[in-house]
C-alpha cells in the first residue's frame, strides 16, 4: 500500500493543487471553513482552491480521502505550502489553523489571552455539544427509517437547551451587558467562535423548530440575522460552493419538509445517503 498522501485515485484538483486547498460540501460543517476563508479573502486577499464533493456518493470514505482525513468527514484543508503537504481535519481545528497561518493581525481571533480563552470556550462548546445534539435531532426527526420519539424528544430538548445557553451569553443575562458576538470584551467581536456556531444555528427551521419555539431567544435570532448580513458569509453560502445536492441549501434556508424523507430515504425521488456528522 502506498504511504504517500496522494494516489492516482486522488482527484487531479486535489493532487495538483498549489497553496491552500479546501475539500468541502456546503453543509453546516463545510460552511464554517468556507466562511472564514471568504472573510480572510476580504481582509488579506487570501487565496485558495476548492474541490467540491458529493457526500451522497460516500466519496469521503474512499481511500484517497481517508489518507487526508481518516475520519472520513468534510471539510478538509490541505496546506500545500508545507513539505510534505499538511492536511487538517475537524472544523474547529481547521478554523484555528487558519487563524494561526492566515490571520496574522487576529482580525477574527484575539491577542489577549483571556479573550482568546473565551473564543476557545465558545468554539468548543458548540463543536462538542451543540452541533452533535442538533445533528442527532436532524437525523432522528428526518432521516431515521423509523420514528423513535424518545430520541427525537431527547435531542430536541438538548438542542433547545444549547440555544438557551447561547441566548444567556448574548443577552448578558448575568453580566448586564448584551452582546453582539460570543467572544471578546464588552459587546464582543466577530470571531471564529461565531463562525463555528452560526452555520448550524441558522438551520433552526430545518431542525423542526417553529417561530414560537424560537421566541425565548430574541438575542440569538438577532445574532443569526447580524451574521447573515455579512458579504463574506453570503458568498460562503452562495453558488461558488453549490453542488447538485439541494438538501444542504434547503437546510440553510429552512425550507426542507420533514415529511419528504422518512421511510423511503428519498427526497423528490432522488436517493439520499446520509452521513450524519457531515451532512447535518
Amino acid at each position: 500500500m502506498s504511504t504517500s498522501l496522494y494516489t492516482p485515485e486522488t482527484p487531479a484538483t486535489v493532487r495538483e493543487a498549489q497553496g491552500l486547498h479546501l475539500i468541502t460540501q456546503s453543509t453546516p460543517n463545510g460552511q464554517k471553513v468556507q466562511i472564514l476563508l471568504e472573510e480572510l479573502k476580504d481582509v488579506y486577499n487570501t487565496q485558495w482552491t476548492t474541490t467540491l464533493i458529493d457526500i451522497r456518493t460516500n466519496v469521503q470514505k474512499s481511500d484517497w480521502f481517508l489518507r487526508l482525513n481518516p475520519n472520513g468527514r468534510i471539510p478538509v484543508i490541505v496546506d500545500n505550502t508545507q513539505s510534505p503537504p499538511f492536511p487538517v481535519m475537524e472544523t474547529s481545528a481547521e478554523l484555528l489553523y487558519l487563524l494561526k497561518t492566515a490571520d496574522k493581525e487576529d482580525v477574527f481571533g484575539f491577542e489577549d489571552e483571556l479573550e482568546r480563552s473565551q473564543c476557545l470556550q465558545w468554539l468548543f462548546f458548540w463543536h462538542g455539544g451543540g452541533a452533535p445534539n442538533q445533528g442527532q435531532l436532524n437525523f432522528f426527526s428526518i432521516f431515521a427509517k423509523e420514528e423513535i420519539q424518545y430520541a427525537i424528544s431527547r435531542f430536541r430538548t438538548e438542542t433547545l437547551r444549547n440555544f438557551n445557553v447561547l441566548e444567556i451569553r448574548l443577552s448578558g443575562k448575568y453580566t448586564g451587558q448584551p452582546r453582539d458576538y460570543l467572544a471578546g470584551a464588552a459587546k464582543g467581536k466577530y470571531s471564529v467562535a461565531d463562525m463555528g456556531t452560526w452555520p448550524w444555528v441558522k438551520g433552526w427551521k430545518f431542525a423542526g423548530f417553529s417561530k414560537d419555539d424560537m421566541k425565548p431567544f430574541p438575542h440569538l435570532m438577532a445574532w443569526i440575522d447580524r451574521i447573515a448580513g455579512r458579504e463574506a458569509v453570503q458568498r460562503a453560502l452562495g453558488e461558488k460552493y453549490e453542488t447538485n445536492v439541494d438538501v444542504a441549501k434547503q437546510a440553510g434556508a429552512g425550507e426542507f419538509k420533514h415529511s419528504t424523507v422518512r421511510g423511503n430515504g428519498r427526497i423528490d425521488g432522488e436517493c439520499l445517503r446520509v452521513d450524519l456528522l457531515t451532512m447535518m
